[in-house]
């Protein structure tokens, strides 16, 4: 079901400039014009006394204010769409897609644990994850591409709220032989002294990094650099450094296994796991296992929060 088919057609047009972040691309997934769903945001913004977006050359943007108009349409709109599965008894026959956008760091590890387990247990959803660099995970979630964003980050965005939020710090990475795993904490200033396998620039814990080393004017040299940190972590040897997170490492074991070793600096301790929902918006049922599903496998048992238990949805109660 088309939950947009509730809204006037402004507003449906609105949303698809939101979630396009371009006229043309909006004009093309509506079949109609750009021209017209130029006229329908005009009227909009005309109605409401307030301008949405930010034309800008590469696209549009939304302004806080439209933001909070996309955040707030999609979830009474949501809303809707369950209310009318209810009375009309059609959620035993819809197959549920529940939508994961994550960076890369996670893709590897953790989120084939969660999508396994969620499969377990709610056997009829369909799941979809898209990975991606850190910034484009939050617009997937405000352009309400994906229901869930799981990534590293530093600051609260806006029209994003944290269902879940931890401190993550950067730490180093080695194998078990190298001349700095008997230290409990290093410095930047030791860690630079070896060759470092790197993330590209635009990783948080690269730039955080980064910062460090410029704050302290330190340089470092990179025998290998890439974007997908999966195959960073096959290519430690030796005297080899890496950047890493706990989750990054927790599967490797055996000969694999690395250890883990945190900075000194405050400035490196301050990188928070969260994981993101828009603001405002009611998880449906199954967004909502999704949620927790993902708290359970990055939280231990005993940090967990006390729930309510929700009631099954019928995709899951045929299990």
């Amino acid at each position: 079901m088309n939950r947009s088919l509730f809204l006037s057609t402004p507003m449906r047009h609105f949303l698809m400039v939101a979630q396009h972040g371009s006229v043309s691309l909006a004009a093309q997934a509506l079949h109609v014009a750009a021209s017209a769903v130029s006229r329908q945001l005009s009227l909009l913004e005309a109605r409401l006394g307030v301008t949405l977006f930010e034309r800008r050359q590469r696209g549009m943007a939304l302004t806080p204010a439209g933001l909070q108009l996309a955040t707030q349409l999609r979830a009474a709109a949501e809303q809707v769409e369950r209310l009318i599965d209810q009375v009309q008894d059609e959620a035993p026959q819809r197959q549920a897609l529940v939508r994961m956008a994550c960076t890369e760091g996670f893709a590897y590890g953790l989120m084939p644990r969660v999508m396994q387990r969620l499969r377990q247990q709610w056997p009829q959803l369909q799941l979809q994850l898209v990975v991606a660099p850190p910034r484009e995970v939050s617009t997937m979630v405000l352009r309400g591409q994906a229901d869930v964003a799981l990534k590293y980050s530093v600051a609260p965005e806006r029209g994003l709220a944290a269902h879940l939020s931890l401190l993550s710090p950067v730490q180093v990475a080695m194998r078990p032989g190298h001349p700095l795993a008997k230290r409990r904490q290093l410095r930047v200033a030791d860690v630079v002294r070896y060759p470092m396998v790197m993330p590209s620039q635009g990783n948080t814990g690269r730039d955080l990094f980064d910062l460090s080393c410029s704050t302290q004017g330190l340089h470092y040299q990179i025998k290998v650099e890439s974007n997908f940190s999966s195959a960073l972590l096959s290519l430690v040897m030796g005297e080899d450094l890496l950047l890493a997170g706990a989750l990054t490492v927790s599967h490797l074991s055996g000969p694999e296994a690395m250890l883990l070793r945190p900075f000194a600096e405050g400035e490196l301790q301050q990188r928070r796991l969260q994981v993101l929902t828009a603001e405002g918006a009611t998880p449906s049922p199954e967004v909502q296992a999704l949620l927790d599903t993902v708290q359970a496998e990055i939280l231990p048992p005993t940090a967990r929060p006390t729930r309510r238990k929700r009631p099954t949805s019928p995709a899951g109660a045929r299990a």
